[in-house]
Formats: C-alpha cells, structure tokens, sequence
C-alpha cells in the first residue's frame, strides 16, 4: 500500500506548552486509522494540525499521492449549535463542495449532481428538503457524513462520530463507514468505542500523556496491554 499522509515526529503547542509531542505514524491508501486517547490527550491538536488549521511546533506533515490537506472530508462532533442550524439537508450537504468551487459564487451542475450522488449513497434522498434541525441524531450524522464526502478527496476525517448515537444507530453507522472505505476512501477516526472500533481498523494510534503510546496494526493492538476488560 502506498502511503498517502506520513506524520513525522510531530509536536503541536498551545499558549507555549506542547500539546503533542513527537507523534509518528502513516495513513495508507484505503487505511481505516482509529485514533484512542483520553480527553486532553491532545487529539484535537492533532486533528487540526492534519487539516492545516494548526501550524505544528515540531516535526512535520507530508501529503503525496497528490493530495491536499483540503481534500480532506471532515466530519467534527456533532454540537448544539450544528443542530439547530436552519438549512435544508440538500443546502448542507452540498456546502461540502465550498472548497472546490475557488471563486464561483454559484453552485454549478458538477457539484449539484455531486451532491445527489452522495445523498443516495448514505440513503437520505427522501430528507432532502426537510430542515436540518428537524433531524434525528442518526439522520443528522448521515447528513453531515454526506457533506464531509462531497468535499472529500482520498481521506475521511471522523470526531467521535457515534457520540450520542444509540446501539442500533451506531451499528448502521459503522456498516456504512466500512462500505465507504470498501469503496477506496481512506478513512481515519478519533473514538472512545474501543471494542467496536477494534472490528473494523486496520491500524490504530493511541496517544496518552501527549505522545504515542502505540501505533501499529489493530491486531498487534489487541494482544497489546493497553486495552481494558
């Protein structure tokens, strides 16, 4: 597998004190990358250093492959402010295309079309005119992962994507995030699920006190002893 983001000794501060420090791994074509941590483990840091929102303090990232840090889909926590906000589904789902439009202040067929395309992907063609806020938990995550795709190039940014989810929604969830890497999206997400993140990484980083404490395959990490019963 070629790699498509290499992350090298990476150190991120903030207000002067490092928040991460010397953190290394690699994200490959098609990777599924889960990333472990307590909070203020310095995982936001991280993220935001991988979506160039963040100048790190140290070490660096490296795109190849073509890619660019703004081809990167993001899908963030879902927040209260995100709930309420009055769009329509189709409105927020094809503002995803933003960063590709450069100067167009309209969108055009290409990205209407992207737009519909990623909608009847994760089965929400029928919401499309329906109000945003008038969503449930489950139907506002597939909304926002719709919209995370349309700016998507390679590489899907996941924030604890199944926060708030019930079980049952959170298993449509997880099915529908690995059909999507099934289909050549490398994808990489930040959980607190262990277990059901475990069956279906291929890699995990798990950062603790601000640096790595492993990085490697999510085999190697079952067997190692950072797991809890």
């Amino acid at each position: 597998m070629t790699d498509i983001i290499k992350v090298k000794n990476l150190s991120v501060s903030y207000e002067g004190k490092k928040v991460i420090e010397n953190i290394s791994f690699n994200v490959e074509e098609n990777d599924f990358l889960v990333i472990f941590g307590e909070n203020g483990s310095g995982k936001s840091s991280l993220i935001k250093a991988m979506l160039s929102l963040k100048e790190p303090s140290g070490g660096e990232i490296e795109f190849s492959g073509g890619l660019s840090p703004h081809e990167i889909g993001y899908l963030p926590q879902t927040s209260l402010a995100q709930r309420g906000f009055p769009a329509s589904v189709r409105e927020v789902v094809i503002s995803g295309c933003l960063n590709k439009m450069g100067k167009r202040a309209f969108y055009g067929k290409k990205e209407k079309a992207l737009a519909e395309e990623k909608m009847e992907l994760l089965d929400i063609q029928n919401l499309k005119n329906e109000s945003f806020q008038n969503l449930s938990g489950g139907q506002m995550q597939r909304v926002l992962l719709a919209r995370a795709l349309c700016s998507a190039g390679r590489v899907l940014l996941l924030d604890e994507p199944t926060s708030g989810l019930d079980p049952s929604k959170t298993a449509d969830f997880y099915e529908l995030i690995c059909r999507i890497n099934a289909q050549g999206t490398a994808v990489i997400m930040v959980s607190h699920d262990v277990h059901s993140s475990l069956s279906v990484a291929k890699h995990v980083l798990h950062i603790g006190n601000h640096s790595a404490l492993f990085y490697g395959t999510a085999h190697d990490y079952e067997l190692s002893s950072l797991i809890e019963d």
